[in-house]
């Protein structure tokens, strides 16, 4: 089992009056005569319909046709249907609602800086024009409703205009790391089925190009679905287009109407499909509507985060992360600015993101704690001679803290008096499953609750809740940014969420709940494989990797890392005529840098007799990750191969 972090148990952060009342939270709850916070949560998770119903009002959240009813569960709270009958297109409350209101209609949608410092300010006036001359080319292209198109780009305002553009016509985005390599890509798009993706030629990170158009190129040779590639010009190098199918970006969509009318969805139409990675098989793509993924941003953004219109919000993401298409989609429907940076957070120098916030005046910052443990020991480090005093809070997500850079964070950066809201939920959940908020005190690394509507807990084995112990971490009720299963397969959906307790939500993270209402998260559960906040799938990895002729079985696993939480280490069993080289070691790793991207290089590849497997065949890559870490935590007796378990230990100890 595992243990807590030891963090203090000290409360470092509590907040003001001023704060408490001028909060979003508070004017919610008074609005609805709610006297605490956890009343607030009471009522907000045993009457979810009144909740929901409550934060879609909150939010101005305005459909084309009323709904008959806003909560379905007759088919079971594992399927429910949100407001059900009722027309709703997302970018009508991202965009068109703010056209007519002149207090925000002039001010930025979007800021844009590149690491050359170039810079770009776009209102929401001109915000709305752009997506409307993009949707007009997508509807030039052929493309219509419930078509996937794909977008793989850097952090540019073009990115922002494609995710609108293509929710506008009704159409399903499907987000893309864009350090993805050509395989991930392929499989994304061939799993789908996408009709079209838009791209970028290149972009720079670290003063060097990245030749994205090159790579997408690579993914396309097997993906006969794609009918264009629509290309955004930033980099300006030489790249190949293939007549026909690729259209340069700015030879079609100036050249559109201003107006495009908004195609009709329904709240329950599919919006957007994100991959996220699990422990067996192939990635997940977890299907969002209308009605939840956007309505669950904006929520957790308004709530936990405290952001109102006219507030800039920065995260460090990629359009392929949930955090991408959340800050957009939650930004514009609270009418706020979102500084998109693109670049490296620590390029030109390590203190680029001390000065985007100064330059910029962002109140809302959002990182993770791998990016603070690259820089906090840096002598380079320098945060005391940039002006911070716009910041009102920092988020984090992504991975658990450990304390040291949770602490050099509240001390140096936020100087004890900004708070560090943690936020941990995912793909899935649209969000937050627990946060923190402008109303509730922190401790160092800890959660001060869930969010509201959301009727989280922990549990021991046999589903019973717990405190003070480490156990699984699960939600009891449905909330609006749930997703609505796996693209092409609920199956597994159901399986992977819903199937080891009756009507609960089993999320796959180790939690732990306090006496006191704090509580912490400690890590995955399952064997999922995170990097720098880039969650990654073994069974993706070794598909790579036993691809090759000369490998047999493969294995992938993660192990604590300092810096970016995890690293990735590879077993492989080589195949009967081949010879362990260090020639055969470097093609694989540059194989895997190829078809994942180079953040997701193994740090080490071993070649193992065997893997340890159960009696059925199954690879145990958690008896794996023990006997590496040369741990006794688990039991061997399942294994047909316990000798195996000897010789892994013996490869850390070499």
């Amino acid at each position: 089992m595992l243990e807590s972090y030891q963090f203090s148990d000290e409360i470092v952060w509590k907040p003001t009056k001023t704060i408490i009342e001028n909060s979003n939270l508070y004017k919610f709850m008074r609005e609805h005569k709610i006297d605490s916070y956890d009343d607030l949560m009471d009522k907000s998770t045993t009457d979810i319909s009144w909740f929901t119903e409550a934060i879609l009002q909150y939010l101005n959240i305005e459909f084309q046709k009323p709904y008959k009813q806003i909560l379905d569960v007759s088919n079971g709270i594992q399927i429910p249907k949100w407001c059900t009958d009722g027309d709703l297109n997302i970018t009508h409350n991202c965009i068109d609602k703010w056209i007519n209101d002149k207090t925000i209609s002039s001010t930025p949608a979007i800021i844009w800086e590149s690491e050359s410092n170039q810079s770009i300010i776009i209102t929401y006036e001109q915000l709305a024009q752009k997506v409307h001359q993009c949707a007009n080319s997508l509807k030039l292209l052929g493309y219509r409703k419930g078509d996937i198109i794909a977008i793989c780009m850097p952090m540019i305002p073009e990115t922002a205009i494609a995710l609108l553009s293509i929710i506008r016509i009704g159409a399903i985005a499907l987000p893309l790391f864009s350090g993805y390599g050509s395989t991930a890509i392929a499989n994304r798009l061939n799993h789908t089925k996408a009709k079209g993706i838009i791209t970028a030629d290149g972009f720079i990170r670290k003063g060097k190009l990245t030749q994205l158009k090159h790579t997408v190129d690579q993914a396309l040779i097997n993906t006969p679905a794609i009918q264009n590639v629509l290309v955004v010009q930033t980099s300006q190098n030489n790249i190949e287009m293939e007549t026909g199918r690729d259209h340069w970006w700015h030879n079609i969509v100036p050249y559109q109407s201003t107006q495009c009318n908004i195609t009709p969805t329904s709240a329950e139409d599919p919006i957007m499909i994100i991959y996220t990675s699990g422990t067996t098989g192939n990635p997940k793509g977890i299907v969002h509507t209308h009605c939840g993924f956007p309505v669950k941003a904006a929520q957790d953004m308004s709530f936990g985060f405290d952001v109102s219109s006219g507030d800039v919000v920065h995260w460090i993401t990629d359009i392929g992360w949930m955090m991408g298409p959340w800050m957009i989609l939650g930004s514009t429907i609270l009418g706020a600015s979102i500084l998109m940076y693109d670049g490296a957070p620590d390029y030109p120098d390590i203190n680029q993101i001390w000065k985007l916030t100064q330059k910029h005046n962002i109140n809302v910052l959002g990182l993770s704690p791998t990016f603070i443990r690259s820089i906090m020991s840096s002598n380079e480090t320098s945060v005391e001679t940039h002006d911070l005093s716009s910041l009102h809070s920092i988020g984090s997500t992504g991975e658990p803290w450990n304390p040291a850079p949770w602490q050099w964070l509240f001390e140096t950066v936020c100087k004890k008096s900004i708070p560090i809201i943690n936020y941990s939920g995912g793909t899935e959940i649209s969000g937050g499953i627990l946060m923190g908020n402008p109303l509730l005190p922190i401790k160092p690394g800890s959660f001060p609750g869930p969010c509201p509507g959301i009727a989280a807990d922990v549990v021991n084995e046999n589903g019973e809740s717990i405190e003070n112990q480490v156990g699984e971490l699960i939600i009891r009720a449905p909330w609006i940014g749930m997703s609505r299963g796996f693209f092409a397969n609920n199956a597994r959906y159901i399986d992977t969420y819903w199937s080891r307790w009756k009507n609960i939500w089993a999320h796959g993270d180790w939690a732990e709940k306090k006496s006191d209402g704090h509580w912490y998260i400690l890590g995955r559960s399952d064997d999922t494989i995170n990097i720098s906040g880039k969650r990654l799938g073994p069974a993706e990895v070794e598909s790579i990797l036993v691809s090759s002729n000369q490998v047999q079985e493969a294995a992938a696993i993660g192990i604590p890392n300092y810096t970016k939480g995890n690293e990735l280490i590879c077993f492989c069993v080589l195949s009967q005529q081949s010879q362990i080289t260090h020639k055969i070691k470097d093609e694989l790793q540059s194989i895997i840098i190829k078809e994942l991207g180079k953040p997701l290089k193994p740090h080490e590849i071993f070649f193992v007799p065997d893997l340890p497997k159960t009696r059925n065949g199954k690879i145990m890559r958690r008896v794996l990750r023990d006997a590496y870490l040369q741990k006794s935590t688990m039991s061997y007796e399942s294994l047909v191969n316990p000798h195996i378990i000897e010789i892994i230990k013996n490869l850390r100890k070499n």
